[in-house]
């Protein structure tokens, strides 16, 4: 849209420009005007480069965060049932020595 935009105002000001230049101011009005527009689309190429860069870096490393947040909560439920089990176990041995009794 941007671009459409910026065209259509070179064209517009090229053609009030050669209504009162000779060829050669004309031609270099235009010369001028294609290398504005060049650099435009250059510069909105990099930006939109960058943007998908940047998204593209931001979704890697929510994807990290999110991996690792999982991972830490694997562990903490492996801790949880090692623990449980300790406990179980231990509660357990103490049943069967008061049952011998």
């Amino acid at each position: 849209m941007k671009l459409r935009t910026s065209m259509i105002i070179v064209a517009g000001v090229l053609a009030l420009a050669a209504c009162k230049k000779s060829p050669a101011e004309n031609n270099a009005a235009a010369v001028e005007s294609n290398a504005n527009a060049q650099a435009e689309n250059v510069t909105a190429a990099g930006e939109n480069t960058a943007a998908n860069i940047m998204n593209t870096a931001e979704n890697k490393a929510s994807a990290v965060k999110n991996e690792s947040k999982n991972e830490a909560a694997e562990i903490k439920n492996e801790g949880k049932n090692e623990a449980a089990a300790i406990k179980n176990s231990a509660s357990n041995t103490a049943e069967n020595k008061s049952a011998k009794k």
